[in-house]
């Protein structure tokens, strides 16, 4: 992603060229039994990813001569797909943990992980690259990938017969730079063998499945393909073409639907909603249904059976607030707050940072409107804020701790926004919301050394002030309210130079 591309490779070239100079001494049945670990005969791996999912036979017997061939084709769609993203899930999968394991200097899983890339790539292009219709460019990202998956195996073995601590700093440099490589241009050929496959009509395709109900077996699988298939800009267009928004609203206001279905729903609909899209034109279609889908998601965040479910409804939920003011506003008719508070309190529900963020994210959205402030203080919402403006990750992963971070940034805010009550006001102070803005501004490690956290958390901190200033202590009052928030910022983020 970043252009110093160039010095990458000139860099990760010349350790390969000392690494493929030096042979290492190794009784040759142990390497043959480590190695035979990690691999998989394509072949097989072929076959097993091609067996379609099963269909009801009852469903089979009644589908009629065009049927029979619409779902044929479908299925060829549809498997081809699958497996293209079966198999980019095991890639992208390793190539996460290579890069958490790399952190740790576990050498040996490192290279077990990076065999392991190997094979799942192998086997993605060599299926891929036999289906019909492949685009001729992809064999410059197959080429570049393959000869990077060696380097990388290369190295990794290399670590593991040396203790020399600089030596393996360098090393470790190398492995990350390459590490990135490999995931930019894995993440390019993806896209691109997507965008390949919208061309040939895989929306089209798969969407008549979820259009007859002989098929409803078939709807969860052919609607997470299409989620995936609309993280590019060309999925969501065709998904427009054929009318699809009204075919996820359909299902999702389906009580028919099982629970799966409506949740694969959802993940379209958060995937076609997401802010991180250049164009929203696309959605000009989504007005006519969104007092249906508003209704039928929250519904699905209040009735989940588990975390991934409210996960899916949420998300689309955060996203469909950030697209349209209505939304929030259908929301706070259908007791949204309740709803989502309550879920917040239920680990079965709510039970990562991940689905918090999405809760926080809606009640942030929801409190620029003036009932919402009632709506919280009925459900003690403050105190659930305060738990919120307390989450931290539980493991190293970059992902959970990014999460975290706008967990309380979006509690930060969500807080400040609702302040302007003078009565929310007085009950965040008594709460002891006060405190813990001032250690999370003072004190970086507990806001992971986030800006975004630190900026929220004095703008909440300045809310509370004006409305209750005997409530911040002299010395704070000097330092985070007095000057101007930029000064105030400065001074934190200096706080945080002198704690590194």
């Amino acid at each position: 992603m970043s252009s110093p591309q160039s010095s990458r490779q000139s860099s990760c070239s010349s350790f390969s060229g000392k690494i493929r100079i030096h042979t290492i001494q190794v009784d040759s049945v142990q390497r043959w039994m480590e190695d035979l670990r990690q691999m998989t005969e394509v072949e097989c791996m072929c076959v097993l990813q091609s067996k379609p999912l099963g269909v009801d036979e009852d469903a089979e017997l009644i589908v009629s001569a065009g049927a029979t061939h619409t779902l044929s084709h479908t299925h060829t769609t549809r498997d081809n797909l699958q497996a293209l993203l079966k198999r980019a899930l095991a890639v992208s999968t390793e190539l996460g943990k290579m890069f958490q394991r790399l952190e740790k200097r576990r050498w040996q899983r490192v290279h077990n992980t990076a065999g392991r890339v190997n094979t799942h790539l192998r086997s993605l292009i060599q299926e891929y690259s036999s289906a019909p219709h492949t685009p001729a460019d992809m064999q410059k990202f197959e080429k570049t990938l393959l000869e990077k998956c060696m380097e990388l195996s290369i190295i990794t073995e290399r670590c593991l017969h040396t203790e020399d601590e600089y030596f393996l700093k360098s090393m470790k440099e190398a492995i990350h730079e390459i590490l990135t490589d490999v995931s930019d241009s894995f993440s390019q050929m993806i896209d691109m063998a997507l965008a390949n496959e919208i061309q040939e009509g895989a929306v089209v395709a798969l969407l008549k499945i979820c259009r007859q109900d002989c098929f409803s077996s078939l709807y969860a699988p052919a609607l997470r393909t299409v989620a995936s298939i609309c993280c590019v800009e060309e999925g969501i267009s065709q998904l427009e073409k054929v009318d699809g928004l009204l075919c996820l609203a359909d299902i999702l206001t389906d009580g028919a639907c099982a629970e799966a279905t409506r949740a694969e729903a959802a993940a379209v609909m958060a995937q076609i909603t997401s802010p991180h899209h250049s164009s929203t034109q696309h959605l000009s279609s989504f007005l006519e249904s969104m007092q249906d889908i508003v209704t039928a998601l929250i519904h699905l965040c209040e009735s989940a059976s588990c975390g991934e479910v409210f996960l899916l409804a949420s998300a689309a939920l955060a996203n469909i607030t950030f697209f349209d003011s209505m939304a929030c506003e259908i929301l706070l008719q259908l007791n949204a707050v309740h709803i989502l508070l309550q879920a917040c309190r239920d680990r079965q529900r709510v039970d990562t940072p991940y689905s918090k963020d999405q809760v926080v994210t809606i009640l942030a959205n929801l409190s620029v409107l003036e009932q919402c402030t009632a709506d919280v203080l009925e459900e003690k919402g403050i105190e659930q804020l305060l738990v919120l403006l307390n989450e931290k990750p539980s493991s190293s992963s970059p992902s959970e701790s990014a999460a975290c971070e706008r967990v309380q940034q979006k509690a930060a805010v969500t807080l400040a926004r609702l302040s302007r009550d003078p009565l929310l006001a007085q009950t965040a102070i008594q709460c002891k919301a006060v405190p813990r803005l001032i250690e999370l501004c003072r004190s970086p490690a507990e806001r992971n050394n986030s800006d975004s956290v630190l900026v929220a958390c004095l703008a909440a901190l300045r809310r509370l002030a004006a409305e209750c200033p005997d409530s911040i202590g002299p010395s704070d009052h000097q330092q985070l309210i007095k000057p101007r928030l930029v000064d105030s910022f400065l001074l934190c983020s200096n706080m945080e130079e002198s704690f590194v």
